[in-house]
């Protein structure tokens, strides 16, 4: 079920890049990314809501809380930056960049959270920044 919710990630994604490179013509990009915020806030809080987890907010470890706040601040500051990209670039090579978060994320889970890093994790890094650069180049 994961593979099914992970292709669907990709599919809004891409969506998202397009919607937006569409819709913050002619306005300002740190104003466009509160408004999408608003619309993503919204929209998780009522999936909470509907699905009846608002019970779980006060068994949270303080752990949890500072680190689910650190990945918002994270999350806030890749928005702010993407649609800025987004604003000036053309979405067809600010995207393949923005993607690089893959090879990040392979590597900062090897070195922080000491997941796996094989030969085919090492491939993958390679070609996706491979990729990356041939398609912004």
């Amino acid at each position: 079920m994961w593979f099914v919710f992970a292709i669907l990630s990709a599919v809004f994604a891409a969506l998202t890049s397009i919607l937006a490179k569409i819709g913050i013509d002619g306005v300002n990009s740190n104003l466009a990314t509160a408004i999408r915020t608003v619309v993503v806030v919204i929209m998780a809080w009522g999936m909470v809501f509907l699905t009846h987890a608002q019970s779980g907010l006060t068994e949270i470890s303080k752990k949890s809380w500072m680190f689910l706040i650190l990945s918002g601040l994270a999350t806030g500051a890749s928005w702010l930056c993407y649609y800025r990209a987004l604003q000036v670039g053309e979405a067809s090579k600010v995207v393949p960049v923005d993607k690089l978060s893959v090879v990040i994320t392979l590597i900062l889970a090897f070195v922080f959270l000491h997941e796996e890093f094989n030969v085919k994790s090492v491939i993958g890094c390679i070609l996706i920044g491979a990729g990356t650069l041939v398609m912004v180049l």
